[in-house]
C-alpha cells in the first residue's frame, strides 16, 4: 500500500499532480518509480484528491494509506494490478486489504490508522 515512508515531493510535483491529464500522462512515461507512474496516469480528479488529502495533510504514512483505502474499487484494483502485484515480493496483506469491502477498510482505518479518533 502507498506510504512505506513519509511522502517527499520534488519541486513542481504538486503542480504536475494538479495538471491536466495530458501533462501528467506525458510525465508518467519518464517516471522511474511504478507508484509515481500509476498516480500520474490516474484521472485529474483522483490526483487532485491525493494532493488535498495526502500532500496538504503532511504526507504521512497514515494519510497515504487512509486515502488509498477510501478510493473506489477501480482505483484500488488498478493500484493492486499495476503497483503491488508486479513487485518482486508483492505485499499480500496490502493486496488483501485493498480488495476488501468498504466496511472492512473503514474498520482498519478506525482501529489501526486512527485508534485514538484522530
Amino acid at each position: 500500500m502507498p506510504g512505506d515512508v513519509p511522502l517527499r515531493l520534488p519541486p513542481g510535483a504538486r503542480a504536475v499532480l494538479r495538471a491536466p491529464d495530458a501533462v501528467a500522462r506525458t510525465l508518467a512515461v519518464t517516471a522511474a518509480d511504478r507508484e509515481q507512474r500509476w498516480l500520474l496516469c490516474r484521472p485529474r480528479a483522483v490526483r487532485r484528491s491525493f494532493v488535498e488529502h495526502v500532500i496538504d495533510g503532511g504526507g504521512s504514512v497514515a494519510a497515504q494509506r487512509r486515502w488509498m483505502l477510501d478510493q473506489d474499487d477501480a482505483v484500488r484494483e488498478s493500484y493492486v494490478e499495476q503497483v503491488l502485484a508486479p513487485a518482486r515480493e508483492p505485499d499480500r496483506e496490502a493486496i488483501w486489504l485493498l480488495r476488501q469491502d468498504r466496511a472492512v477498510r473503514a474498520s482498519y482505518v478506525a482501529e489501526v490508522l486512527e485508534p485514538d479518533g484522530a
